[in-house]
């Protein structure tokens, strides 16, 4: 897939979970959560939503080319509470991800500020004078025969493509990725970028809740 190019997954809502005041979906690969500039970019993850639950609320986004867990509000207090919680960081988000290389050490973070890189839009970029605070950890899970690396990925802080970046300054760009990877890094069916989990506290009771979803490659 590149950037230029648009089409969309036709599959049914992979619901995760609902109740009266949030609903939780597995976005699959390929989708863009929210409209784009255009008409040829208006099919997205909360539009079709919105033929089930007319009244969903936007909370954050997952990049297109990114699958797995996403979570929606349903009322306007529950959109301002989760809304709140990921400003403030109080949300977990676990990741897994398959990369080009063999990463080492076995764990880190990744601690550097992004920002956009205008000139080449929609690509983002590190900048020490204008970026914003962003931390990245890993862990390896597994180094595979053909070269490539297995990790989790727990973002601290959630700024645009900042996992996508994390890795490629590293020297491992995430596998398949149509904006950061290049060369044999860069053929590959789909971004291998997947939200496996999240964490949030629940804006009606309070209590912590995890929503997982299965990880769609090796």
């Amino acid at each position: 897939m590149t950037e230029d190019t648009y089409n969309p997954p036709q599959e049914p809502l992979r619901l995760i979970h609902a109740d009266h005041a949030l609903v939780v979906v597995d976005k699959p690969a390929g989708l863009l959560t929210v409209p784009g500039k255009g008409e040829h970019l208006a099919d997205c993850l909360i539009s079709r939503l919105k033929s089930v639950y007319p009244e969903v609320l936007l909370v954050h986004r997952l990049d297109r080319d990114t699958s797995g867990v996403i979570v929606f509000a349903l009322t306007a207090h529950a959109q301002r509470e989760l809304s709140m919680q990921f400003e403030l960081r109080k949300t977990k988000k676990a990741y897994r991800a398959r990369l080009w290389g063999h990463l080492e050490p076995k764990t880190g973070t990744v601690d550097l500020p992004l920002c956009a890189d205008w000139p080449n839009r929609p690509r983002q970029h590190v900048d020490h004078e204008n970026g914003r605070p962003a931390q990245t950890d890993w862990k390896v899970l597994g180094h595979d025969p053909d070269g490539t690396t297995r990790v989790r990925l727990s973002p601290l802080t959630g700024r645009s493509h900042q996992l996508r970046v994390h890795m490629l300054v590293l020297g491992h760009p995430i596998l398949g990725d149509p904006l950061y990877a290049e060369g044999a890094a860069r053929d590959f069916p789909r971004l291998m970028l997947h939200a496996e989990s999240l964490r949030v506290n629940h804006p009606e009771t309070g209590h912590g809740v995890t929503y997982t979803a299965p990880v769609p490659f090796r």
